[in-house]
């Protein structure tokens, strides 16, 4: 079977986690270059990844996780938040960095800055928040395949209260809403879960082709 398809098969949405075993530096460098190499619209990547590790703030954070214990006894806790606003800043700021990165000048970046502007100057408030929402997933993809291949164990979460957590982590000040938690460590031996069979749809179920 492929590497990838293994992988796939052997990661699961992991409710107990063992609190004794951390992730090493080595393997939270790659999840984090997983995240920062991820694809987005238009290449703005309109978010920002706080990474949770020590556990008396994740402990502040159980109530607004509902109280579900893998916030604590994961290894690290991943927040993904939102930009809440972008600016013509973050814009120049990104065209700076294609600039840099490609040594190209600015200047010859003029059609697609006014392209990335038109499109988010059409948006209002809620549709930049829904655009930038799907960019976190996009990253959260990438977290997760990244972790599998590492044998990481993963657990995506939106049962969460955002504003809770905003407040906790002082996100608002720093202009960032939180959209997605996930927690990554490593399964607890007790923990039912891993032994049941992965559900899914079958391939002529869910594949059309025209």
């Amino acid at each position: 079977m492929n590497s990838f398809i293994e992988s796939q098969n052997w990661r699961y949405a992991t409710k107990q986690f063992d609190a004794t075993q951390k992730i090493s530096a080595d393997h939270l460098a790659i999840l984090k270059e997983a995240v920062r190499l991820s694809p987005s619209s238009m290449g703005l990547q309109p978010y920002k990844v706080i990474v949770v590790d020590t556990v008396e703030l994740r402990s502040k954070l159980v109530p607004a996780a509902y109280g579900q214990a893998q916030v604590v006894d994961a290894s690290h806790l991943f927040v993904l938040a939102i930009e809440t606003t972008i600016t013509n800043e973050h814009i120049d700021a990104y065209m700076q960095n294609i600039a840099d990165t490609r040594g190209i000048s600015t200047e010859s970046l003029t059609g697609f800055k006014s392209m990335v502007e038109n499109n988010l100057n059409n948006m209002d408030v809620k549709s930049t928040a829904d655009w930038a929402a799907k960019q976190v997933y996009l990253a959260l993809g990438n977290l997760l395949n990244a972790a599998a291949d590492l044998r990481i164990d993963a657990t995506p979460m939106e049962g969460f209260n955002p504003k809770m957590v905003n407040e906790i982590l002082g996100l608002e000040s720093l202009g960032l809403s939180a959209v997605l938690l996930t927690t990554l460590g490593y399964r607890h031996e007790n923990d039912k879960l891993q032994h049941l069979k992965k559900v899914r749809k079958n391939t002529n179920e869910l594949f059309i082709t025209l």
